[in-house]
């Protein structure tokens, strides 16, 4: 009985042998790959410094685009706050907007810190090589903050729209708009304690 199953085990091994060259030739290859795009010298191995460094000169980039009192909001706070367009060009805004990074686009009105909605967008990391995940926390803040303030209505238009809570905790927003009241005001005092001197 063993001796008949022989032939057949030679056959299929036979026919296995292209499949498993195929295989290991396909194997080698990737290897290859990898092993010359470790040499290239836009590669580079894991470098646990480089998200630090990364985030450093997106800190600075938004430091450059952003106002004193936003980037001053970001460096305290670790938002931005944009208010919305005005309905009277003297009056305050009717409603306003908290950027976080790595979250979504809170809205509210400012007068009550009713929560409006939540703003869903990404802004994924285009690298030479394609996407590479998510971008630093400072670069992401920027781009929603370029395209709040550059064209409100396309980013609103665009964005996935979602009642308040379904991402960022209602309490935390609230807390921060507690503690946004809370800087404005000590920044505020002292302004005007700065100017009675």
């Amino acid at each position: 009985m063993l001796l008949a199953l022989l032939p057949l085990a030679l056959f299929a091994t036979a026919l296995s042998l292209p499949l498993l060259a195929r295989s290991a030739a396909s194997a080698t290859r990737r290897w290859r790959s990898l092993t010359k795009q470790r040499k290239r010298p836009g590669i580079h191995a894991h470098d646990p410094g480089r998200e630090r460094r990364a985030e450093q000169r997106a800190r600075e980039l938004l430091r450059s685009c952003v106002n004193d009192e936003e980037w001053a909001m970001y460096r305290d706070l670790g938002f931005i706050r944009v208010e919305g367009k005005r309905t009277i060009p003297s009056g305050p805004a009717p409603y306003a907007y908290l950027i976080y990074p790595h979250k979504p686009i809170v809205s509210y009105v400012p007068s009550s810190g009713r929560l409006l909605s939540e703003y869903c967008v990404d802004f994924p990391d285009l690298g030479t090589l394609g996407p590479r995940g998510r971008l630093p926390a400072s670069d992401d803040v920027l781009a929603k903050w370029m395209a709040l303030t550059g064209d409100e209505k396309r980013l609103v238009g665009e964005a996935n729209m979602h009642l308040p809570g379904r991402q960022v905790d209602p309490g935390r927003v609230r807390r921060d708009l507690w503690r946004l009241q809370m800087w404005e005001r000590e920044r505020r005092d002292s302004a005007t304690g700065a100017k009675k001197r």
